[in-house]
């Protein structure tokens, strides 16, 4: 009989934990914050990153210019296409109040160095080192463009290669008024 007293106490033991950690993850599913996806509409994340120069670029600064956020990779054949198209686009519309921002994901400086001298970039090109800005931008595929209004709303997500038409369309569509 003590055995079986033994064996009906271990049981109700097991089954009690059991319960409680099917009850601590049913509770924290529930109760956990969400992951919002960017979206079209929203208000761009703010993010502060450093050029190749040392200048530190802050989205919030550019409030009442358009901003197209380009992610990018040297090593990424689509993003090294379009980097040229989008210097020429830079040429035209930089003194309309739109910038470029480049921001490469987390590759060294020299590597990033030699891909703007190889280009001859000449729109502000920052390392996402900590690939923080990655995340809050919910950035999966490369390359990935980002418009950003002049009011700081996100107005078109692009991922995927773009034409030269495309960037200057784009680059049209954020200029302020």
């Amino acid at each position: 009989m003590d055995k079986k007293k033994k064996r009906l106490v271990t049981r109700t033991i097991i089954l009690v934990l059991l319960v409680v950690a099917i009850g601590y993850v049913v509770y924290s599913t529930a109760t956990k914050d969400k992951t919002s996806v960017l979206q079209v509409g929203d208000k761009a994340p703010n993010f502060s990153l450093v050029d190749l120069e040392g200048n530190k670029h802050v989205l919030s600064d550019y409030e009442g210019q358009g901003v197209l956020l380009n992610f990018w990779g040297t090593w990424c054949k689509p993003c090294e296409k379009e980097m040229p198209y989008m210097n020429s686009q830079y040429a035209q519309y930089k003194d309309q109040g739109v910038e470029i921002l480049a921001i490469n994901i987390a590759q060294s400086d020299f590597e990033v160095q030699k891909f703007v001298d190889q280009y001859g970039l000449d729109f502000p090109v920052v390392i996402d080192k900590t690939k923080g800005v990655r995340n809050a931008y919910n950035i999966i595929g490369l390359p990935a463009t980002i418009l950003v209004s002049p009011e700081g709303k996100v107005t078109k997500i692009v991922t995927g290669e773009l034409t030269e038409q495309q960037i200057g369309a784009m680059m049209e569509s954020i200029k302020p008024q």
